[in-house]
């Protein structure tokens, strides 16, 4: 079987920007690489730099996608061009948009739906087109990939997709075990002291539920109460994240760090007791993955795709009851004997998540899309 030559579309790319969207592009150029039956070109902005075209062949378009103008011109003019230049059989759009005309196969993965089930999640110039964009993609796209059958679900609610076109491909395990330090030397930086640490990695949006977490927080007596240690690429959510915590009475309880190297990453999960992510809503959940994959054991909201991902290998808790995720934190920092259950369930769990699975499935979808255009 001929190898298919697939156009990836990475032009909406910000490098440290864009989150767990980021990781599943990376991840899963990095497997698709690695196969003999697909040939990857890049489609890479001014923006991507070395890193992103060391992975594969690309091909440059010198626009900005950090404005709205040029984003939208990515997918509408710059894909379509370079997509006829190179030659490509298919063009896989990773972030909810794509081109909607071209001689060529398209796919789209439609990651989550955000942008209908909780607007406030988007600020700046990306929300201004997403209820238009994401729809016209959906319609046009030979295949649609969702992360999710809760996400699949959300797709056919808001779009009126035919259930047939759409592949549920789950992502991951999150981002690989980068080469960090140790334990001791990361809660010496946090400044943990003997206390116990909780991690929660999310970008600092509204929909993350971070504020109802610090507010869990603030539930638990000081005597016993946790460090939250909160990494993220910070927003304008944040300062109101902020001023929640000294009104809560737990600024000093709160570490807020902003973005961190996959490294640093890596050792505040070796840092952390336990891990807690109280989304309201996600596509998928990779950061659940990604503790359970270091042996951290997790407490995670039961709502939708979160709990089909963590399956019976995390505590879940009522994300809109503060009393709910402080009782969750109590319990797991309380017992280790739970806390050793969690470790082994998560390990088991998240070891059925793989690039490579996500890959072979993608590449089902191309050869889908190829038959159906």
């Amino acid at each position: 079987m001929l190898a298919v030559h697939v156009g990836v579309n990475l032009l909406f790319i910000a490098p440290g920007e864009m989150g767990g969207l980021e990781v599943y592009a990376r991840e899963l150029v990095a497997a698709l690489a690695k196969r003999d039956d697909v040939r990857l070109t890049l489609f890479l902005n001014r923006l991507a730099g070395p890193d992103w075209e060391g992975l594969a062949p690309a091909a440059v378009a010198r626009i900005d996608p950090r404005h709205r103008v040029q984003w939208v011109a990515g997918d509408q003019l710059h894909a379509v061009r370079l997509a006829k230049r190179t030659g490509v059989d298919l063009v896989h759009s990773l972030a909810g948009t794509s081109p909607a005309r071209g001689r060529f196969a398209r796919v789209v993965t439609v990651n989550d739906l955000h942008y209908r089930v909780h607007p406030e999640a988007h600020f700046g110039l990306r929300a201004l087109g997403m209820r238009a964009l994401v729809p016209l993609a959906v319609r046009r796209a030979h295949r649609v990939i969702v992360p999710s059958e809760a996400t699949r679900s959300d797709l056919l609610r808001f779009t009126g997709v035919a259930a047939e076109r759409v592949d549920v491909i789950p992502d991951g395990i999150g981002q690989s075990t980068g080469a960090g330090g140790g334990r001791d030397a990361a809660r010496e930086r946090l400044g943990a002291g003997a206390r116990p640490v909780v991690l929660s990695v999310s970008a600092k949006r509204p929909h993350k539920n971070l504020a109802r977490l610090i507010g869990a927080l603030a539930l638990i007596p000081a005597d016993r109460r946790p460090l939250l240690v909160l990494p993220g690429y910070p927003t304008p959510h944040e300062r109101e994240l902020r001023r929640l915590a000294g009104q809560r009475g737990v600024p000093g309880d709160v570490r807020f760090l902003g973005w961190v190297s996959a490294a640093e990453l890596d050792d505040l999960y070796r840092a952390a007791d336990c891990f807690v992510f109280p989304s309201l809503y996600e596509g998928f959940g990779l950061p659940v993955l990604e503790a359970m994959s270091r042996g951290v054991p997790v407490a995670t909201s039961g709502r939708a795709s979160l709990a089909e991902v963590a399956g019976d290998a995390a505590l879940t808790f009522d994300p809109e009851d503060e009393a709910s995720i402080a009782a969750a934190l109590e319990a797991m920092l309380a017992d280790e004997a739970l806390r050793e259950r969690l470790r082994a369930a998560g390990r088991a769990r998240s070891a059925e998540f793989t690039w490579q699975r996500t890959a072979e499935l993608t590449v089902e979808s191309y050869r889908r899309a190829l038959a159906e255009r």
